[in-house]
């Protein structure tokens, strides 16, 4: 496939701004939300709520939401916007899908979403355990969607094919951020790797929703994320999901614009009339914020009924 190459441009500076009123974050930390952080304690488990620090995770725990986070909490890889542990892990349970399992049991899933640490040590960059956590939640919850959002195995297709033969119900693979932008912003992952990695998906089970991410603020230009939506589609993505970049720590990249909320509505609409089956674009949106809602919108295109919930 011939990709559209861009003309790459220089950084531009670096803006310091108050962060807007309209990235307001809603603390919410009830009973559901100790239950869950009390499961997952008494599990061993972690999840990426916590770990990268989302700015949903009261609102997701309170409403008995959590997106997992398998194989471990220290991640090989460290991309300049995340917030979660590097190093190198030691951590390889193998039981871990049996307890997650047990979890999305326990809180009575309707759909479940699993993610990862980069697991650049291990040779299958931690595809089994995938595999498993999606076959141990079927065996329990036989009606609960599952959701993965996976590394790019280091564009490994029998890794892929591994997750991919155990039938998620949706591939999540995130680009991050428009192409002149990847090297500065990921570490190891490529931009062209990861679209590859998207279109192999779909190509082996085509009949399973694929979809990525954008996060704005970190330095890309207008065009330049109208273009990601393009070669997004051209790999045959579903769907997309657009957000705000929150700078996690004075060591990580800084935000250099904060986007109004008319700009993600204009962005949505962007999406939708590329051919996305559903677009979630908001400041605080994040890849598996209102994840439930997009497997319904995947169905419905899946059957032919348009939909921009």
């Amino acid at each position: 496939m011939n990709y559209k190459r861009r003309k790459v441009r220089p950084l531009s500076k670096q803006v310091k701004e108050p962060k807007p009123d309209w990235i307001r974050i809603k603390l919410t930390t009830g009973e559901n939300y100790q239950d869950i952080k009390n499961m997952m304690r008494s599990k061993t488990l972690h999840t990426v709520c916590e770990e990268a620090r989302c700015p949903n995770i009261y609102e997701c725990w309170a409403n008995r939401t959590a997106t997992f986070m398998i194989l471990g909490d220290i991640c090989t890889r460290a991309c300049r916007f995340c917030a979660v542990n590097t190093g190198m892990p030691t951590e390889l349970d193998l039981q871990e899908p049996e307890r997650v399992a047990e979890a999305a049991e326990n809180m009575n899933l309707q759909h479940c979403v699993i993610t990862s640490v980069a697991r650049d040590d291990l040779k299958d960059g931690g595809a089994q355990i995938f595999a498993g956590s999606i076959h141990a939640i079927r065996r329990r919850l036989p009606l609960c969607s599952v959701e993965v959002l996976i590394p790019d195995f280091l564009g490994d297709t029998e890794s892929l094919k591994i997750v991919m033969d155990a039938k998620p119900d949706i591939l999540n693979h995130n680009i991050e951020t428009v192409e002149r932008m990847s090297d500065r912003v990921r570490a190891k992952a490529k931009y062209r790797r990861s679209l590859e990695l998207l279109k192999k998906a779909k190509e082996m089970q085509p009949e399973i929703p694929t979809k990525s991410s954008i996060m704005l603020g970190v330095g890309e230009e207008w065009d330049e994320i109208l273009q990601a939506m393009d070669d997004l589609r051209e790999v045959n993505v579903d769907i997309l999901t657009i957000g705000q970049y929150l700078q996690p720590s004075p060591k990580h990249l800084d935000v250099e614009k904060y986007y109004r909320p008319e700009e993600f509505v204009k962005l949505k609409e962007e999406g939708l009339k590329r051919g996305f089956s559903h677009v979630e674009s908001g400041p605080l949106v994040r890849s598996s914020y209102h994840a439930h809602e997009q497997v319904k919108s995947a169905k419905s295109n899946k059957e032919g009924i348009h939909t921009t919930a």
